[in-house]
């Protein structure tokens, strides 16, 4: 909605393609379980909305992962969000939950920016690249 998450996957994209891995971006919306199944690792970025609920364009991926395995595969979270908010950044620890208990492996401990992503959220995204990278090459 602000262009704040999708700031983060360009930062991610330049961040994993420096690692020279192979990177497809999809909106969450447009984003199917059975998409998941033919890669190595699910990066979900998104934002929270309303009173700590996974936004709308994410609901059906988020709902139909509830009956989906996915061993050997990784996975991270990131997203954005406000600290006005009570729930700041909800939604990130509910997909990571839920994708937890799919089986997959958690590659890199979540990131949460507050808005848009400054210098140090910069700095933890590109660990959390290097932290996924690193987790993909030991599980594959």
């Amino acid at each position: 909605m602000t262009g704040n998450d999708e700031e983060i996957v360009s930062i991610l994209q330049k961040n994993l393609q420096n690692d020279d891995l192979k990177v497809t971006t999809q909106e969450l919306s447009f984003t199917d379980v059975t998409d998941i199944k033919d890669n190595d690792c699910l990066i979900v970025v998104t934002y929270t909305y309303d009173d700590g609920e996974v936004p709308e364009p994410a609901l059906d991926l988020y709902e139909d992962l509830e009956g989906i395995q996915l061993p050997g595969r990784v996975f991270g979270v990131c997203g954005s969000g406000d600290t006005f908010y009570e729930d700041f950044c909800v939604a990130v620890d509910n997909f990571e939950k839920r994708l937890l208990k799919t089986g997959a492996t958690k590659g890199a401990q979540s990131v949460k920016v507050e808005l848009f992503p400054e210098d140090d959220d910069q700095d933890k995204l590109r660990e959390f690249s290097k932290d996924l990278v690193r987790t993909v090459k030991e599980n594959v």
